[in-house]
This record gives structure tokens, sequence and C-alpha cells, in this order.
């Protein structure tokens, strides 16, 4: 169509329409992360509650919950990426993965508890936590893919 054509009223219904639905698809994403953001958030709560830090002791509950998360995105991703054994639309993967996992793993919290190691002197326990955390979470994402991989690579189930 060139500048001076205008559009029919059949073409411009249809362009508002296809602008609605993108419009309430976006909305419904947004829904749904803040959702699974929630679900990840309490989950990292309950962690909290389980494991409350000792004084003068690692923060263990931020370690599982990055731990835990780490290898539950790896699994899930695998587990439903396009080679996969499972299928869930984007909305799932996007639910599980940034809502759930983004809201449950702490990175926030474990960089604050490394400065707080550091401002209190203690480089020690600094260094520690950071290098079991990083080693750790890059494990529990390789462990997880890799089991997912040898789901979906199993036959019969």
């Amino acid at each position: 169509m060139s500048a001076g054509d205008r559009a029919t009223p059949r073409e411009d219904a249809a362009g508002q329409r296809r602008r609605r639905e993108a419009l309430v698809d976006a909305a419904v994403m947004y829904c749904i992360v803040t959702v699974g953001g929630v679900i990840g958030s309490l989950l990292r709560w309950v962690v909290a509650l389980a494991l409350p830090i000792a004084d003068g002791g690692l923060p263990w509950a931020t370690f599982f919950a990055n731990a835990t998360g780490c290898f539950a995105i790896g699994f899930y991703a695998t587990l439903t990426g396009p080679d996969g054994r499972l299928f869930v639309g984007p909305r799932m993967r996007q639910f599980v993965m940034i809502g759930i996992c983004g809201g449950y793993t702490t990175f926030s919290a474990f960089s604050l508890e490394t400065v707080r190691f550091i401002l209190s002197g203690d480089e020690r326990s600094s260094a520690l936590y950071l290098a079991i955390s990083l080693a750790s979470w890059l494990a529990a994402v390789w462990l997880g893919d890799m089991l997912a991989g040898r789901l979906n690579n199993m036959r019969g189930i």
C-alpha cells in the first residue's frame, strides 16, 4: 500500500484485531511470569526458614536455593527443549524458567552476603563462599542438563 492509499475498513479492523491480540498475549505472558515469580519467591522464603544463618557460618539457605534452582533450570531447559522428551509451550517455559527459577534463585542475596564477608574482614569465608557457590551452581546446571538429556534419550518411558 502506498502513502496515498487508505486501508479498507476490513483491513483496518484486521490490523486492530492483530494489535489487540498481541497486546493480550504480552499481558498474559507478564502475568504468567509474575505468578511464577511469586511462587519462586515463596519457595525461597521457605528455604530461608528451614536453613537459618548461624553466626559466623556460611549462608546455606542462599547457597541451597541457588544450587537447587540451577539444577532445576538446567534439567527443565533440556527436558522441554527442542530435542526434549516433554513438550511444553513457550508460556510454560517462561513460567518455570523465568518466573519460578528467577524468583527462587537469589544472586542479589549471594552478592550481598559475599560483600558482607569482605566488609567484616573475613576474606577467607568470602573467597570460600564465592568459589564453592560458583562451582556448585555450574555443576548443578550441568548435572540437571545431563540427567534430563539421558531421560530424553531413554526408550519406553
